[in-house]
Protein backbone atom coordinates (compact mmCIF):
# COMPACT_ATOMS: atom_id res chain seq x y z
CA UNK A 1 0.00 0.00 0.00
CA UNK A 2 3.04 1.90 0.87
CA UNK A 3 5.08 1.67 -2.40
CA UNK A 4 1.27 2.27 -4.48
CA UNK A 5 0.70 5.75 -2.59
CA UNK A 6 4.96 6.51 -3.22
CA UNK A 7 4.44 5.87 -6.75
CA UNK A 8 0.72 8.25 -7.47
CA UNK A 9 2.94 11.07 -5.62
CA UNK A 10 6.13 10.70 -7.75
CA UNK A 11 3.44 10.34 -11.35
CA UNK A 12 2.16 13.70 -9.92
CA UNK A 13 5.09 15.55 -9.80
CA UNK A 14 6.79 14.26 -12.86
CA UNK A 15 3.37 15.32 -14.73
CA UNK A 16 3.00 18.59 -12.93
CA UNK A 17 6.76 19.03 -13.98
CA UNK A 18 5.39 18.57 -17.80
CA UNK A 19 2.89 20.80 -17.56
CA UNK A 20 5.15 23.65 -16.36
CA UNK A 21 7.83 23.16 -18.76
CA UNK A 22 5.21 23.04 -21.70
CA UNK A 23 3.53 26.10 -20.38
CA UNK A 24 6.93 28.15 -20.28
CA UNK A 25 7.73 26.65 -23.81
CA UNK A 26 4.63 27.77 -25.21
CA UNK A 27 4.55 31.00 -23.60
CA UNK A 28 7.84 31.57 -24.75
CA UNK A 29 6.56 30.86 -28.64
CA UNK A 30 4.14 33.25 -27.58
CA UNK A 31 6.68 35.77 -26.44
CA UNK A 32 8.95 35.36 -29.13
CA UNK A 33 10.05 37.57 -31.90
CA UNK A 34 9.49 36.07 -34.85
CA UNK A 35 11.50 37.01 -38.25
CA UNK A 36 9.41 37.88 -41.36
CA UNK A 37 9.57 39.82 -44.17
CA UNK A 38 6.89 42.26 -44.96
CA UNK A 39 5.87 44.23 -48.16
CA UNK A 40 3.24 47.18 -48.64
CA UNK A 41 0.04 46.39 -50.08
CA UNK A 42 -0.19 48.48 -53.18
CA UNK A 43 -2.96 48.50 -55.95
CA UNK A 44 -2.32 47.59 -59.73
CA UNK A 45 -4.15 48.67 -63.13
CA UNK A 46 -4.77 45.12 -63.77
CA UNK A 47 -6.98 44.08 -66.84
CA UNK A 48 -10.45 43.37 -65.94
CA UNK A 49 -11.68 39.54 -67.81
CA UNK A 50 -14.33 37.63 -67.48
CA UNK A 51 -13.84 33.84 -67.83
CA UNK A 52 -16.36 30.93 -69.15
CA UNK A 53 -16.34 28.02 -71.45
CA UNK A 54 -17.50 27.20 -74.43
CA UNK A 55 -17.85 25.03 -77.32
CA UNK A 56 -16.76 25.98 -80.62
CA UNK A 57 -18.25 25.84 -83.81
CA UNK A 58 -17.70 25.82 -87.85
CA UNK A 59 -18.09 29.96 -88.65
CA UNK A 60 -20.70 28.55 -91.46
CA UNK A 61 -21.99 24.85 -92.23
CA UNK A 62 -24.34 23.50 -94.78
CA UNK A 63 -25.78 19.99 -95.42
CA UNK A 64 -26.01 20.17 -98.89
CA UNK A 65 -28.27 18.54 -101.23
CA UNK A 66 -30.27 18.92 -104.63
CA UNK A 67 -33.61 20.18 -104.20
CA UNK A 68 -35.40 17.24 -105.65
CA UNK A 69 -34.73 13.44 -105.34
CA UNK A 70 -32.57 11.92 -107.89
CA UNK A 71 -30.07 9.60 -109.04
CA UNK A 72 -25.93 10.71 -108.00
CA UNK A 73 -24.48 10.32 -111.02
CA UNK A 74 -20.50 11.45 -109.18
CA UNK A 75 -19.00 12.89 -106.17
CA UNK A 76 -16.19 14.48 -106.60
CA UNK A 77 -14.63 14.72 -103.03
CA UNK A 78 -14.20 12.86 -99.89
CA UNK A 79 -14.41 13.63 -96.37
CA UNK A 80 -11.46 15.98 -95.24
CA UNK A 81 -10.92 17.89 -98.27
CA UNK A 82 -10.32 21.45 -98.80
CA UNK A 83 -13.17 22.94 -101.41
CA UNK A 84 -12.99 26.37 -102.85
CA UNK A 85 -16.00 28.30 -103.35
CA UNK A 86 -17.67 27.49 -107.21
CA UNK A 87 -15.47 24.22 -107.02
CA UNK A 88 -17.87 21.35 -108.62
CA UNK A 89 -18.71 18.84 -105.63
CA UNK A 90 -21.81 16.46 -107.04
CA UNK A 91 -23.34 16.07 -110.35
CA UNK A 92 -26.77 14.80 -110.36
CA UNK A 93 -28.58 12.91 -113.31
CA UNK A 94 -28.43 15.66 -116.09
CA UNK A 95 -31.95 14.02 -118.05
CA UNK A 96 -34.00 15.90 -116.79
CA UNK A 97 -31.74 19.39 -117.00
CA UNK A 98 -31.36 17.99 -120.96
CA UNK A 99 -35.10 18.04 -121.37
CA UNK A 100 -35.91 21.62 -120.16
CA UNK A 101 -32.89 22.96 -122.09
CA UNK A 102 -34.67 21.57 -125.46
CA UNK A 103 -37.77 22.84 -124.49
CA UNK A 104 -35.93 26.10 -123.92
CA UNK A 105 -34.45 26.34 -127.85
CA UNK A 106 -38.57 25.86 -128.54
CA UNK A 107 -39.59 28.64 -126.45
CA UNK A 108 -36.63 30.91 -127.64
CA UNK A 109 -37.76 30.51 -130.90
CA UNK A 110 -41.23 31.14 -130.26
CA UNK A 111 -40.33 34.10 -128.05
CA UNK A 112 -38.00 35.74 -130.73
CA UNK A 113 -40.29 35.54 -133.31
CA UNK A 114 -42.89 36.98 -130.62
CA UNK A 115 -40.76 40.07 -130.62
CA UNK A 116 -40.43 40.57 -133.76
CA UNK A 117 -44.67 40.38 -134.44
CA UNK A 118 -44.51 42.66 -131.81
CA UNK A 119 -42.77 45.42 -133.14
CA UNK A 120 -44.99 45.18 -136.38
CA UNK A 121 -48.24 44.93 -134.66
CA UNK A 122 -48.84 41.68 -135.70
CA UNK A 123 -49.43 39.52 -132.84
CA UNK A 124 -52.13 40.80 -130.14
CA UNK A 125 -50.88 41.51 -126.80
CA UNK A 126 -52.23 38.27 -125.23
CA UNK A 127 -50.22 35.79 -127.95
CA UNK A 128 -46.97 37.92 -127.02
CA UNK A 129 -47.30 37.88 -123.10
CA UNK A 130 -47.54 34.44 -123.25
CA UNK A 131 -44.73 33.99 -125.39
CA UNK A 132 -42.55 36.05 -123.28
CA UNK A 133 -43.98 34.56 -119.68
CA UNK A 134 -43.12 30.76 -120.78
CA UNK A 135 -39.90 31.70 -121.89
CA UNK A 136 -38.93 33.57 -119.05
CA UNK A 137 -40.22 30.52 -117.09
CA UNK A 138 -38.36 28.17 -118.52
CA UNK A 139 -35.19 30.50 -118.35
CA UNK A 140 -35.35 30.06 -114.80
CA UNK A 141 -36.17 26.50 -114.67
CA UNK A 142 -32.98 26.06 -116.61
CA UNK A 143 -31.12 27.81 -113.73
CA UNK A 144 -32.84 26.27 -111.17
CA UNK A 145 -31.85 22.77 -112.73
CA UNK A 146 -28.33 23.77 -113.40
CA UNK A 147 -27.69 24.37 -109.79
CA UNK A 148 -29.43 21.51 -108.46
CA UNK A 149 -27.74 19.47 -111.04
CA UNK A 150 -23.87 20.78 -111.13
CA UNK A 151 -23.51 21.46 -107.21
CA UNK A 152 -20.62 23.57 -106.41
CA UNK A 153 -18.81 24.80 -103.72
CA UNK A 154 -20.80 27.60 -101.93
CA UNK A 155 -17.96 28.62 -99.75
CA UNK A 156 -14.24 27.61 -99.10
CA UNK A 157 -14.60 25.17 -96.54
CA UNK A 158 -13.64 21.15 -95.73
CA UNK A 159 -15.90 18.57 -96.23
CA UNK A 160 -17.13 17.36 -92.99
CA UNK A 161 -19.39 14.36 -94.18
CA UNK A 162 -20.43 12.35 -97.02
CA UNK A 163 -23.59 9.91 -97.08
CA UNK A 164 -23.77 9.14 -100.00
CA UNK A 165 -21.88 7.42 -103.18
CA UNK A 166 -21.78 7.82 -106.48
CA UNK A 167 -24.80 5.84 -108.38
CA UNK A 168 -27.28 6.05 -105.62
CA UNK A 169 -30.08 7.35 -105.89
CA UNK A 170 -30.42 10.27 -103.32
CA UNK A 171 -34.17 10.06 -101.62
CA UNK A 172 -34.53 13.76 -100.03
CA UNK A 173 -33.85 11.85 -96.73
CA UNK A 174 -31.31 11.42 -94.04
CA UNK A 175 -29.28 8.74 -94.41
CA UNK A 176 -25.55 7.82 -93.54
CA UNK A 177 -25.48 9.27 -90.45
CA UNK A 178 -26.52 13.00 -91.66
CA UNK A 179 -28.60 14.99 -88.95
CA UNK A 180 -30.23 16.38 -92.13
CA UNK A 181 -30.99 15.16 -95.78
CA UNK A 182 -27.73 16.25 -97.54
CA UNK A 183 -25.14 14.48 -99.64
CA UNK A 184 -22.34 16.10 -98.26
CA UNK A 185 -22.06 18.56 -95.55
CA UNK A 186 -19.26 21.44 -95.72
CA UNK A 187 -17.91 23.34 -92.75
CA UNK A 188 -16.07 26.69 -93.23
CA UNK A 189 -13.09 26.42 -90.03
CA UNK A 190 -10.75 28.56 -91.18
CA UNK A 191 -12.93 31.33 -88.90
CA UNK A 192 -14.89 29.19 -85.76
CA UNK A 193 -16.94 31.17 -83.47
CA UNK A 194 -18.56 29.88 -79.95
CA UNK A 195 -21.87 31.48 -78.27
CA UNK A 196 -21.33 32.28 -74.73
CA UNK A 197 -23.87 33.21 -71.90
CA UNK A 198 -22.61 35.91 -69.80
CA UNK A 199 -24.14 36.87 -66.62
CA UNK A 200 -26.71 40.16 -67.47
CA UNK A 201 -24.42 42.51 -65.14
CA UNK A 202 -21.67 42.98 -67.84
CA UNK A 203 -24.73 43.58 -70.48
CA UNK A 204 -23.21 47.42 -70.82
CA UNK A 205 -19.48 46.23 -70.41
CA UNK A 206 -19.28 43.60 -73.07
CA UNK A 207 -19.51 45.34 -77.11
CA UNK A 208 -19.04 44.28 -80.61
CA UNK A 209 -15.43 43.96 -81.08
CA UNK A 210 -14.74 43.18 -77.50
CA UNK A 211 -11.51 41.12 -77.19
CA UNK A 212 -11.41 37.66 -76.26
CA UNK A 213 -8.74 35.22 -75.82
CA UNK A 214 -9.35 31.59 -76.00
CA UNK A 215 -7.23 28.61 -74.46
CA UNK A 216 -8.12 24.79 -74.98
CA UNK A 217 -6.45 21.55 -73.06
CA UNK A 218 -5.34 20.31 -76.20
CA UNK A 219 -2.60 23.24 -76.82
CA UNK A 220 -1.70 24.41 -73.44
CA UNK A 221 0.10 27.14 -72.87
CA UNK A 222 -0.99 28.38 -76.45
CA UNK A 223 -3.81 31.06 -76.74
CA UNK A 224 -5.76 32.16 -79.25
CA UNK A 225 -6.93 35.75 -80.48
CA UNK A 226 -10.75 36.72 -81.09
CA UNK A 227 -13.96 39.37 -80.52
CA UNK A 228 -17.04 39.62 -79.95
CA UNK A 229 -19.12 39.30 -83.03
CA UNK A 230 -22.50 39.83 -82.10
CA UNK A 231 -24.57 40.63 -78.83
CA UNK A 232 -27.52 39.61 -78.60
CA UNK A 233 -30.12 42.11 -77.54
CA UNK A 234 -31.92 40.70 -74.98
CA UNK A 235 -31.81 38.66 -71.70
CA UNK A 236 -33.27 35.90 -71.04
CA UNK A 237 -35.65 36.11 -68.17
CA UNK A 238 -34.87 32.18 -66.17
CA UNK A 239 -31.25 32.57 -66.13
CA UNK A 240 -30.29 36.12 -66.04
CA UNK A 241 -27.95 35.88 -68.92
CA UNK A 242 -27.52 37.15 -72.21
CA UNK A 243 -25.48 35.56 -75.13
CA UNK A 244 -22.98 36.90 -77.22
CA UNK A 245 -21.29 35.25 -80.73
CA UNK A 246 -17.62 35.26 -80.46
CA UNK A 247 -15.37 34.37 -83.80
CA UNK A 248 -12.02 33.40 -83.30
CA UNK A 249 -9.39 33.35 -86.46
CA UNK A 250 -8.28 29.75 -87.62
CA UNK A 251 -6.39 30.48 -90.24
CA UNK A 252 -4.17 27.25 -89.73
CA UNK A 253 -7.13 25.70 -88.64
CA UNK A 254 -5.37 24.41 -85.68
CA UNK A 255 -8.50 24.72 -83.65
CA UNK A 256 -11.83 22.48 -84.65
CA UNK A 257 -15.22 22.39 -84.17
CA UNK A 258 -16.56 20.45 -81.19
CA UNK A 259 -12.91 21.38 -79.24
CA UNK A 260 -14.00 22.72 -75.95
CA UNK A 261 -11.83 25.50 -74.28
CA UNK A 262 -11.89 28.91 -71.97
CA UNK A 263 -12.86 32.12 -73.11
CA UNK A 264 -11.33 35.39 -71.90
CA UNK A 265 -13.17 38.77 -72.31
CA UNK A 266 -11.35 41.46 -71.71
CA UNK A 267 -13.62 44.29 -70.70
CA UNK A 268 -11.53 47.46 -69.22
CA UNK A 269 -8.98 48.04 -66.56
CA UNK A 270 -9.10 48.44 -63.05
CA UNK A 271 -7.27 49.12 -60.07
CA UNK A 272 -6.88 46.36 -57.13
CA UNK A 273 -4.53 45.07 -54.63
CA UNK A 274 -1.83 42.47 -55.82
CA UNK A 275 -0.04 40.03 -53.72
CA UNK A 276 2.51 37.37 -53.83
CA UNK A 277 0.88 34.04 -54.00
CA UNK A 278 2.90 32.50 -51.62
CA UNK A 279 1.96 35.31 -49.40
CA UNK A 280 -1.49 33.61 -49.22
CA UNK A 281 -2.27 30.06 -46.75
CA UNK A 282 -5.30 27.89 -47.10
CA UNK A 283 -6.90 26.78 -44.17
CA UNK A 284 -6.70 22.84 -43.58
CA UNK A 285 -9.71 20.97 -44.54
CA UNK A 286 -11.60 23.99 -45.89
CA UNK A 287 -10.89 26.29 -49.11
CA UNK A 288 -10.54 29.11 -46.86
CA UNK A 289 -7.41 31.68 -47.50
CA UNK A 290 -5.65 34.21 -45.25
CA UNK A 291 -3.00 35.78 -44.82
CA UNK A 292 -1.20 37.62 -41.80
CA UNK A 293 -0.59 41.64 -41.60
CA UNK A 294 2.10 43.96 -39.62
CA UNK A 295 -0.26 45.61 -36.90
CA UNK A 296 2.60 47.24 -34.61
CA UNK A 297 4.86 44.42 -35.07
CA UNK A 298 2.13 41.80 -33.71
CA UNK A 299 0.68 39.72 -36.29
CA UNK A 300 -2.91 39.88 -37.64
CA UNK A 301 -4.87 37.16 -39.08
CA UNK A 302 -7.13 38.51 -42.25
CA UNK A 303 -9.62 36.38 -44.40
CA UNK A 304 -8.69 36.53 -48.30
CA UNK A 305 -10.63 36.47 -51.26
CA UNK A 306 -8.82 35.41 -54.41
CA UNK A 307 -10.03 37.36 -57.63
CA UNK A 308 -7.86 36.56 -60.05
CA UNK A 309 -4.41 34.43 -60.64
CA UNK A 310 -1.45 35.63 -62.53
CA UNK A 311 2.36 34.01 -62.89
CA UNK A 312 3.32 34.07 -59.28
CA UNK A 313 1.06 37.02 -58.46
CA UNK A 314 -2.74 37.12 -57.25
CA UNK A 315 -5.58 39.55 -57.03
CA UNK A 316 -6.71 39.97 -53.88
CA UNK A 317 -9.44 41.59 -51.55
CA UNK A 318 -10.75 41.39 -47.99
CA UNK A 319 -12.67 43.67 -45.38
CA UNK A 320 -9.74 44.09 -43.54
CA UNK A 321 -7.11 44.26 -46.25
CA UNK A 322 -6.21 48.20 -47.52
CA UNK A 323 -4.09 49.27 -49.47
CA UNK A 324 -0.75 50.67 -47.65
CA UNK A 325 -1.20 47.71 -45.51
CA UNK A 326 2.16 45.54 -44.71
CA UNK A 327 1.38 41.83 -45.16
CA UNK A 328 3.61 39.35 -44.12
CA UNK A 329 5.42 37.56 -47.42
CA UNK A 330 8.29 35.15 -45.71
CA UNK A 331 7.66 33.49 -42.06
CA UNK A 332 4.09 33.30 -42.22
CA UNK A 333 3.34 29.58 -41.84
CA UNK A 334 4.97 30.00 -38.09
CA UNK A 335 2.71 32.56 -37.13
CA UNK A 336 -0.86 32.76 -35.60
CA UNK A 337 -3.25 35.52 -34.52
CA UNK A 338 -1.04 37.89 -32.33
CA UNK A 339 2.58 36.59 -32.54
CA UNK A 340 5.50 38.54 -32.26
CA UNK A 341 6.98 39.93 -35.11
CA UNK A 342 10.73 41.09 -36.05
CA UNK A 343 10.59 42.56 -39.45
CA UNK A 344 13.82 41.69 -41.29
CA UNK A 345 14.75 43.45 -44.58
Amino acid sequence: MTKKIIVLVAAVVLLSGCSSKGKETLKKENTEAIPVRVMKLSKEKIETTLNYTATLEADKQVYYAPASAGRISKIYVEVGNHVRKGQLLVEMDPTTLNQASTQLKNLETEYNRAVKLNETGSISKQAYDAAVTNYEVAKNNIAFLKENTRMLAPFDGIVSGRYFESGELYTGMAAGGAAKPSILSIEKINVLKANVDLSEQYFRSVKEGTTVELKTELYSGKTFQGKVNIVYPTINASSRTFTVEVLIPNPGETLRPGMYGTIDFFIGETEALVAPSLAILKLQGANNRYAFINKDGVAKRVDINLEKRFDDRVVISGAEVHEGDELVITGQARLVDGSKLSIVK
